[in-house]
Formats: structure tokens, C-alpha cells, sequence
């Protein structure tokens, strides 16, 4: 009688795991860092409501505050939420595919369609940033006309954090094309 032993699961190496830990964990530690955008965003609404219904005189500023705030959040945590799986997917049809598979179509997906429109977003934010710089471009909202190049910068900030979780996402999906196998949590934090 023989035995049929299974194949002992394969390991990535230790800096292939090293690599993707520094990735999610720098993702992680700015996701939360950007999460206090929300502060202004909600001093600036709750201070504009007063003003306005209860001393009868609104801002001028609150809006652009509110807009600039909201849009900084939400760009600048879109790296953590790819690193959460938070984006949209067609889960129907996804299901229905073995590992292997996901790992193929996403890393095809990350090669082909997403570090490089993350490339051509960072390169054309960043000169419109560095001309923002140069012009000392401001909101054309009304009396406040706030300065807009901290907010343009978001852009190209928001094009290399993306690209650099993208990185350690592709880095998953080819592990997961090649063993079948998608990286566990415990594998990226444990090396």
C-alpha cells in the first residue's frame, strides 16, 4: 500500500514577503495618517450650519474647505482601500474562479492596465502641480480664492501611493498565478 504524500506548500522567500509587508504597512500607517482630513471636513460644516442658521452670516470659506478636505480624503485613501479589497469587483463571476486564476487575471490587470495609467496620471499631475507652484493658482470661488497647489499635489501623491500598493498587489497576484495559493495576511505580517 502506497501513500500519496502532498507536496509541502511552497514559501515565498523571505524578501519577496519582506518587500510586500513594507508596502502594506506604509499603506497602512498613511491610510490612517490621512484619515485626519476628516477633522477640517467636519469642523468646516459644523461651523458653516452654525453660522449660517444660528448667527445668520455664512462663510465664505467652509465650502472650499469642505471640497478640499473631502477630495484630499478620498484620493489619498484609495492605496488603503486597494490594499483592503474595498475596490469594486464583479463578484458574480469572480467567485467562480480558482485561485490561480484571479492571480492570472489580476496580474495581467495590474501589468497592463493599472501601473501604467498610474504612471501617465503621475506624470501629467505632477506638471500640472509644479505649474500650480508656478502661477500660485487659486480658487476663483469668491472673496476667499484659497490657494489650489496643495490640493493639485494630492494627484501625483495619490498616483505613487496607489502604484506602490499596485506594486505589492501585483506582487500577491503573481505569487497566487504561480502556486495557486493567494498570500495570507498572516504570511505578509509573520516573515
Amino acid at each position: 500500500m502506497t501513500s500519496v504524500s502532498s507536496s509541502p506548500r511552497p514559501t515565498p522567500p523571505r524578501g519577496y514577503l519582506a518587500v510586500i509587508r513594507t508596502i502594506d504597512r506604509f499603506t497602512e500607517w498613511t491610510g490612517h495618517l490621512f484619515v485626519l482630513f476628516i477633522i477640517p471636513l467636519v469642523l468646516a460644516n459644523v461651523y458653516e450650519v452654525f453660522a449660517r442658521y444660528f448667527l445668520k452670516s455664512p462663510t465664505v470659506w467652509a465650502l472650499d474647505v469642505t471640497t478640499m478636505s473631502y477630495a484630499a480624503l478620498f484620493m489619498l485613501g484609495s492605496a488603503l482601500a486597494l490594499l483592503k479589497g474595498a475596490h469594486v469587483r464583479t463578484d458574480m463571476l469572480w467567485d467562480g474562479f480558482s485561485d490561480r486564476t484571479k492571480g492570472m487575471i489580476d496580474s495581467l490587470a495590474f501589468i497592463l492596465f493599472f501601473l501604467p495609467t498610474m504612471a501617465v496620471l503621475f506624470y501629467i499631475s505632477i506638471d500640472d502641480f509644479l505649474y500650480s507652484i508656478s502661477i500660485d493658482e487659486r480658487s476663483s470661488s469668491g472673496a476667499w480664492t484659497p490657494i489650489l497647489w496643495p490640493l493639485r499635489g494630492v494627484i501625483p501623491l495619490t498616483a505613487f501611493m496607489l502604484s506602490l500598493q499596485g506594486i505589492s498587489e501585483l506582487m500577491k497576484s503573481l505569487w497566487a498565478w504561480r502556486t495557486g495559493e493567494f498570500l495570507t495576511r498572516h504570511e505578509k505580517i509573520e516573515v
